[in-house]
């Protein structure tokens, strides 16, 4: 990583801190704008109708309502990331600044806050099936897993990527109980899943190691004291293999056609390599990753070629895959 620590070091002035908490911190702290984040339920949907091939009648509501619930759940998860983070973040240039650290949260009514977020989610979310509560219970539980002692994920290295990358097949198996199919989600699509949230997650890991100091990044986040700039990059690799493995064992198995897909693919994903790889990288923030011009682009037109090729069937593509040498047993 290029650069001194002290050139890399913003200020670490102690942020000032508020008089007394205020209805706007306690807004802040639900990160409503991270809620963007709830597109990954998206593709759960559309695998499980194009493979059931029905539309069910409540798909709309299921969704509305059904986002509002992973939304409140989020939300639950980030109040309490806000809460237990906040001696750490004390050490961060940015996060400093945040509404806990600064004194503008009520502690207690905090925590009644975490719970009743939770409380609604999981109500809306009872309102559509008992898989999909379930899913959502999934998102609350390793909130506290990723956050809370005595296991608290997020300081252990590598577990802290992998646990809260589990968020993805959790979203998905969401959106899969959305569309009410008797269908089991494909395990090799979960795991596919699983391996490409990691593979975004250690890349915002390396771009907040790049930024920070290494005694004051150990001291934001525990795990970053095991991480260095190698260690973190053969991760990244270690990811998006096993994510295209998995993605590749899904397409011979349930939908050949998505093969034509994998080009675009792949140009995400080394867009985003090369995003995470910039000095101050946006990967730190994936809340604004969208004013990213080439990596939307690229992001679009792979949704779009995807849906294509979950809704056209190809049959001449089983010719062209065809093996020409002999087959075990052949």
């Amino acid at each position: 990583m290029t650069g001194s620590p002290e050139s890399r070091a913003p200020s670490l002035a102690t942020p000032p801190v508020a008089s007394s908490p205020t209805w706007r911190g306690h807004l802040e702290i639900m990160r409503i704008d991270h809620w963007f984040k709830n597109v990954f339920v998206l593709p759960g949907v559309v695998v499980a109708f194009t493979l059931v091939g029905e539309w069910p009648a409540t798909l709309w509501r299921n969704l509305v309502i059904g986002l509002l619930s992973i939304g409140f759940v989020a939300s639950s998860n980030y109040v309490l990331n806000e809460l237990l983070d906040a001696a750490s973040d004390r050490h961060h240039p940015l996060k400093q600044m945040r509404p806990v650290p600064q004194g503008r949260v009520s502690i207690r009514l905090a925590y009644l806050q975490w719970i009743a977020l939770a409380l609604l989610g999981l109500a809306l979310g009872w309102t559509i099936s008992l898989e999909f509560t379930l899913a959502v219970a999934g998102l609350f539980a390793m909130g506290i897993v990723y956050n809370a002692p005595p296991i608290r994920s997020k300081d252990r290295p590598y577990l802290d990527v992998l646990s809260e990358a589990v968020n993805n097949p959790l979203r998905m198996l969401a959106g899969w109980a959305m569309v009410e199919t008797n269908a089991v989600a494909p395990a090799s699509l979960l795991l596919c899943y699983w391996m490409l949230g990691c593979y975004f997650m250690a890349l915002k890991r390396y771009a907040e190691l790049a930024t920070l100091p290494k005694d004051v990044a150990a001291a934001y986040r525990r795990s970053f004291a095991a991480y260095d700039d190698k260690n973190l990059l053969t991760s990244i690799l270690f990811y998006a293999t096993a994510a295209m493995l998995f993605l590749g064992v899904f397409v011979m198995r349930y939908r050949l056609e998505l093969i034509l897909s994998y080009p675009l693919i792949a140009w995400v994903m080394a867009i985003y390599l090369r995003v995470g790889l910039q000095p101050d990288s946006p990967a730190q923030r994936p809340e604004h990753l969208w004013r990213e011009p080439s990596l939307l682009v690229a992001c679009v037109l792979c949704a779009a070629a995807m849906i294509v090729c979950l809704a056209v069937d190809m049959p001449w593509l089983e010719r062209f895959v065809a093996p020409l040498a002999p087959t075990r047993g052949g």
